[in-house]
Formats: C-alpha cells, sequence, structure tokens
C-alpha cells in the first residue's frame, strides 16, 4: 500500500481509500477512487478473524480471493458487480461497485416491520440475485439484512458473495469466535455439514421473518444458544406476515430437501408483491427437528 503526503491510502498503487462505509468482523468497506478509471468504487479490506494462526489466515486469505474472482462471474442486476481483486500486504481487497443507497439492516431499524408486500418486494429480488449465484456455482452463504443493499435507482442488491463467510468452515473459529452470522445461518451449517443452495434460501426466509416481524427468529442471548435454537428450536408462528407466511414456513423447514424451491419461492414472492395472495403447491407447515 502507497500513501504520498497529504494524501489518502493507496491500494495496489491504484485505489484510493477515502473513507470508510462500514466494518464488520471480517474487515473494512471503503469509498475509494480508481485512479486509472477515474470512477469511486467500493473496496473491501479483508481482515482474518483475531486469534487465527498466521498458516490458517493465509489459507483463508487464499480462499477468500478465490471466492471473490467466481462471484465476479455473477452478472445480475440484483448482484453487486466485482471489478478486481487485488493483493496488498498478502491480502485480498475486493474492488465492487459501489450503490449508493441505504442497508435493509438500516431501513429496518428507521422504519421498523415491513408490509408483506415490500418484504416480499425485496426477497424477490436477493432471490433472483441467489438464483443467478447458484446457476454460477457460487453460494453466498450470508445472506442477512446488512447484506442487502436498497440502491437510490430502486434496485435491491446483493453484497458480499463468497467473502463473509468460508465454505467448509465450521460455525466457530478455533478462538471461539462466531464466524457469520449465527442467527441467519442454516440448520445444516450450524452443525458443520457441508452447505448447498439451500442453506442460501434458509438465510432468506429468516430475512423475510425478520422484515415483517420486527425480530428474527432464533435469536437468542449468546451466539450458541443462537446456534443450538436454530438447530433444535421450533420456528415462532409469523403473526405479521399475512400472505408471505407460506413462503417463510416454506423456506424455513429444518431440512434441505424439505425446504420449497428458489422457483416457487420466487413466484409465490412475486405474487404477495404484486398484491396477491400464493396457492403455494407445498404440504402445510410441520416442524421438524433435526437430530444432533
Amino acid at each position: 500500500m502507497s500513501e504520498e503526503p497529504g494524501s489518502e491510502r493507496v491500494v495496489a498503487g491504484r485505489y484510493r481509500l477515502l473513507s470508510p462505509l462500514g466494518e464488520g468482523g471480517m474487515g473494512t468497506v471503503w469509498r475509494a477512487r480508481d485512479e486509472v478509471l477515474h470512477r469511486e468504487v467500493a473496496v473491501k479490506e479483508v481482515r482474518a478473524p483475531g486469534g487465527l494462526p498466521g498458516p490458517g489466515a493465509e489459507r483463508m486469505y487464499a480462499r477468500l480471493e478465490r471466492e471473490a474472482w467466481a462471484a465476479a462471474r455473477v452478472s445480475h442486476r440484483n448482484v453487486v458487480t466485482v471489478y478486481d481483486v487485488a493483493t496488498e500486504d498478502g491480502r485480498p481487497w475486493i474492488v465492487m461497485e459501489l450503490v449508493r443507497g441505504i442497508a435493509l439492516s438500516d431501513l429496518l431499524d428507521t422504519e421498523g416491520p415491513l408490509s408483506p408486500q415490500r418484504a416480499a418486494h425485496i426477497g424477490a429480488e436477493v432471490l433472483a440475485a441467489l438464483r443467478a449465484a447458484h446457476e454460477a456455482g457460487v453460494l453466498h452463504r450470508d445472506v442477512k439484512p446488512g447484506n442487502v443493499l436498497m440502491s437510490n435507482d430502486g434496485r435491491v442488491v446483493l453484497t458480499d458473495f463468497g467473502i463473509a463467510t468460508v465454505e467448509g468452515s465450521s460455525a466457530l473459529t478455533m478462538t471461539g469466535e462466531v464466524i457469520g452470522s449465527p442467527e441467519f445461518l442454516a440448520p445444516e451449517r450450524a452443525l458443520g455439514r457441508t452447505p448447498g443452495p439451500g442453506s442460501d434460501l434458509w438465510s432468506l426466509g429468516v430475512l423475510l421473518y425478520a422484515a415483517v416481524e420486527g425480530n428474527s427468529p432464533f435469536r437468542q442471548d449468546t451466539p450458541l444458544s443462537t446456534l443450538r435454537a436454530v438447530v433444535d428450536e421450533e420456528l415462532p408462528v409469523p403473526r405479521r406476515a399475512g400472505p408471505l407466511a407460506p413462503v417463510v414456513e416454506g423456506l424455513l423447514r429444518k431440512e434441505p430437501a424439505e425446504r420449497m424451491s428458489a422457483e416457487e419461492a420466487e413466484r409465490d414472492l412475486r405474487l404477495v408483491s404484486a398484491g396477491g395472495t400464493p396457492r403455494t403447491g407445498t404440504a402445510p407447515y410441520t416442524p421438524t427437528a433435526v437430530a444432533t
């Protein structure tokens, strides 16, 4: 990283960091300027979790770099565009389009629970992004309101593909730090199983529940108790979801094979978004306990 006197930091001799846009457990997102193409971009500075040994951090950075390049293959209006993956100080810096707007998490904090119709519209757009990614062989693995951006131009944009979590890792690091967002993790991921597209669909179901109910269904006082609730507890009945309830319940089945398909969920979400009521063909929701 270079730094000229009196100027902002410059990554890879090209991306000038201007101001932080947000910070999380895996790094900081910066508003930056591409000095070559003369445009503003978002740059994610990735950092390994505290306590991860050197070789483990190196493997994680290499994996994240591959995942970021995989995400760059996904071209869709609801997916944040990855422009570049720069390497600086042995770490990947992911360069993405700068989406001007507000995160869904901030919108919920400001306005409170959404109407089923509005939540369905957002959910349908997120699901369209997920379907495009899954068709390209890319899993998101951290679908949550903080990773959904409501753009000023009306787009709903899903960001942070393959960056916040790493496929194949357990839910906890050796230091006991939770990777990702426990309340949005699918049961199979909480149990350390290999995730698939159905894991992203579960997370979308939690997002929809939180959007209309005002709280996520399995959140507890600690990360470990939250993971236990995700695996063992029955889904609290959604009381504000209205016509969205069958989709939420269909996506939040404990066993991946029993979940509503992405195609069916998107169809019903579009219908609810338009003011209709879905006639879902799925069986009535029955809570399914997952054996530990």
